[in-house]
Formats: C-alpha cells, structure tokens, sequence
C-alpha cells in the first residue's frame, strides 16, 4: 500500500460503519488521519469503531435528516479540532424495478439519502472548512448516474445528481483551499449487493470489460490521494473506477 501523508488531519465518513465507508475510513487512519464514523446503524457503528481502534470516533447519524447532520457536525467540530476531509459514502440502492413500477416511497427514501444527506452534510461542514480555508470533500457517485441502469432509475437519477452537485460545489470553492471532487465506481462487491436482484447483478458484471467487480481496497487508495494536500489543482472532476467499462 502506498503511503499518503494524512498526518493531523480530522475525517468525516458517511456510511462509515460498513462497506465502502468502513474501507475509506481504514485507508485514512493507514495514512495518519483520524476519523469520525457517521451511520445510521447503532451496533455496526459501535462495532467499526472498536474494529478501527485508536484515531476513531463515531457519531449515530442519519444522513436523510437535516437535524441529525447538523447536530453531528456540531458534536463532531466540539470533539475535534477541525473537519479537515468529508468523504460522502452513504447510500442505498433502492429497488430494481421499471420506472412505472417503482413505488414513490422507495424513490424519495432513495433521493433523500443519496442525494439530500449529502447535500445536508456539504452544507454543514463547509462552512467549517471556509472559516480555515482549507478543505477536501470527496462525493461516491456511481457509473450508472454517467450512463444510467435499466431497473435503478432512482439510484441512477440521485448519483447524476451527485455528480452534478459536485461540479458545482467545486467551482463555488475554486477560489478557497477547499477542493471537491466525486468517484464513478462500477460496482463494488459490498453488503450493499444484498438490496439488488442477482439479476441486477449479473447484469452489472456484464458491463464490466475487467469481468470483475472492484474491490473496496481499489476504491479506498483512490479517495485517499483525493483527500491529500497533494490533490490541490483539482476540484469539480469526475474519477472513474469502472474496470474500463466508462471509457469516455
């Protein structure tokens, strides 16, 4: 593994208890940083934090809740010096079904918590970032809001809005230390392939040239360079991790 210099640097992880998020959180403490756990799941947040050992920290949050962001950015900021990275990791899939089949409820369960918890949690801890003028906030977007899946319009429509949300954000700090970028992952074997159909899977691996499915250690040394200093002439960009399938 490489080594980045993360040293007295504070991390924010959404998603932090399981999966990508707990993957990310491990890279960052492996290079210096620490970490604040952030996730919904009491006993799994528990469980990572115990599972990282010492840099860690933990904060029950539910990111589709504006009050609860805001209130752990609070408890986050008193407990620590500053916020120095956000890495955005939370989500849910939602079901695989055709558009006019999907039920209403699911698709803004969906957009509330790929797309709005990362837009509550942006919009707390930015200004925190601002008051130093120093910042990296890297966004987990997905290759199906680049090209769209059949069967996951909601996941599609709220990972484009990721993307979106992100050039935008990235040109608003432009002029700040602050810096802003998202990954594209094709999929990545995690527990989150429990809410997809084996259908939807085999479809996924299918579109994958590598004919493999990443591996959270590949996305993880990724979204460590991007939280580095070193990552300071880009912001607003797209990173793909997509096995050659989104070669454009």
């Amino acid at each position: 593994m490489n080594q980045l210099d993360l040293q007295g640097r504070h991390a924010v992880v959404t998603g932090g208890a399981t999966g990508l998020g707990l993957g990310i959180a491990q890279r960052l403490l492996a290079s210096g940083a620490t970490v604040t756990l952030w996730d919904a799941n009491g006993p799994a947040l528990a469980q990572a934090r115990v599972a990282l050992g010492a840099g860690a920290d933990a904060v029950q949050t539910d990111v589709a809740r504006h009050a609860s962001v805001a209130e752990a950015a609070r408890r986050t900021a008193d407990a620590h010096a500053a916020i120095d990275i956000l890495v955005n990791s939370a989500g849910i899939t939602g079901p695989n079904v055709k558009l006019w089949d999907y039920p209403p409820e699911d698709w803004e369960r969906v957009q509330q918590v790929n797309l709005n918890g990362l837009f509550f949690c942006c919009r707390e801890i930015v200004p925190l970032m601002r008051a130093r003028d120093y910042g990296r906030i890297v966004n987990i977007a997905s290759v199906a809001g680049k090209e769209g899946n059949p069967n996951a319009s909601a996941y599609s429509a709220s990972k484009a809005g990721v993307i979106g949300l992100t050039k935008s954000l990235g040109k608003e700090l432009a002029d700040t230390g602050i810096r802003v970028n998202c990954i594209t992952p094709a999929a990545v074997k995690t527990a989150i392939f429990a809410q997809m159909t084996a259908e939807h899977i085999a479809f996924m691996l299918g579109k994958i040239p590598m004919g493999r499915f990443g591996t959270v250690e590949e996305v993880a040394a990724m979204v460590g360079w991007l939280c580095s200093e070193e990552c300071s002439f880009t912001t607003g960009a797209v990173f793909d991790l997509s096995g050659g399938r989104s070669t454009y």
